[in-house]
């Protein structure tokens, strides 16, 4: 079976092909059209492909897996540390990944099924929506600022603070600009609120959700998060490597004997850590045993540390509830029974 390098860009890529004996048939720069592509492969004949995990590789891996091909997701971090190369030209990366996946080693990287990237791009969807209208509403807070105005309410886009901003009087260029910004701001939470909406009926059908929501600080929106973004639950073996693959352990550098526990990796993916972040802030102001951690480490090692480290032990329940669909006795609000669902893939 020969295989198959891509090297993927947005407006065209290159395609290497060796043989079973790694002598190279073929190395051509063709663009990105999905006829392009199948009829290339359809003259290769039988073949695996290898494609990079690059800046928009979902719909050539969707064109791909339509076809019936099998496709190898490569890990761009770990590829580039197996083969790094003096000379890098587009050929070169693409001949690597065929030479790779032929001699089976080439680092990859999960591909979640078509239905759950969905369900991401819409939980992500709502994280970005919810960020930019939190710029807006810092743009609000700076206008007061600088013409002298006090907050009288602590949340200044509530009904009060809305009427308050509604009635200020503001010279007409910073008015003119308050108006504008507030009229964004209230397209944003529509927006958020419809993408909200859609959320809520796709958790109410999740079996998984409820079980998820027994731990303090999680709610329907960031178990549906959790599930979207941590996909197979089989893949890990264990809780420490879920952790370790969603960037919430320590780097570790060894030498003589000797180990220095560095910051966390940051790797994996940045809505599920900014989610569990949310969540420890909501653990850490309620009661029961996360927040006793939280204070116990903040006294220790400061309140950024302390919010990272029960991130850390919110996504350990959460990898038992997805293992075994019930927490037992872990937080605070399944202390009185645990909650059971069907052995389901998440």
């Amino acid at each position: 079976m020969h295989s198959v390098g891509i090297d993927l860009h947005r407006k065209r890529s290159h395609i290497a092909v060796i043989d079973e004996e790694g002598e190279q048939l073929l190395s051509r720069r063709i663009i990105n059209d999905p006829q392009t592509f199948l009829a290339l492969l359809e003259g290769v004949g039988e073949c695996r492909v290898a494609l990079e995990a690059t800046y928009g590789w979902e719909w050539l891996a969707d064109v791909l897996q339509d076809a019936g091909y099998e496709l190898h997701l490569a890990h761009p971090m770990r590829t580039k540390a197996i083969a790094s190369a003096r000379v890098k030209t587009d050929a070169v990366d693409a001949r690597t990944l065929a030479h790779l996946l032929r001699a089976d080693l080439l680092p990859e990287a999960y591909i979640a099924p078509r239905e759950l990237r969905d369900l991401r791009d819409l939980l992500r969807h709502r994280v970005a929506l919810t960020r930019m209208r939190s710029a807006l509403k810092n743009r609000v807070s700076a206008v007061l600022a600088k013409n002298g105005i006090e907050r009288p309410y602590s949340d200044l886009f509530g009904p009060a603070g809305l009427r308050f901003l509604a009635e200020l009087e503001l010279r007409e260029g910073p008015r003119r600009r308050l108006d504008s910004t507030l009229a964004l701001i209230g397209d944003f939470t529509r927006e958020i609120d419809a993408t909200s909406r859609e959320i809520d009926t796709r958790a109410h059908d999740d079996p998984y959700v409820p079980v998820l929501c027994q731990i303090r600080g999680v709610g329907r929106y960031i178990a549906m998060l959790v599930i979207a973004e941590v996909g197979d639950i089989a893949r890990f073996a264990t809780a420490r490597r879920l952790c370790s693959w969603a960037g919430l352990t320590p780097t570790v550098r060894s030498s003589d004997g000797k180990a220095r526990l560095g910051h966390i990796s940051g790797q994996g993916s940045p809505p599920l850590r900014w989610a569990l972040v949310e969540a420890a802030q909501h653990a850490a102001s309620g009661g029961g045993p996360l927040r006793d951690s939280y204070e116990q480490i903040a006294k220790r090692r400061g309140k950024q540390i302390a919010k990272v480290a029960i991130a850390r032990r919110i996504l350990t329940l959460c990898f038992y509830g997805l293992r075994d669909g019930e927490i037992r006795c872990l937080a605070p609000r399944a202390t009185a029974r645990a909650v059971r669902t069907p052995a389901v893939s998440a």
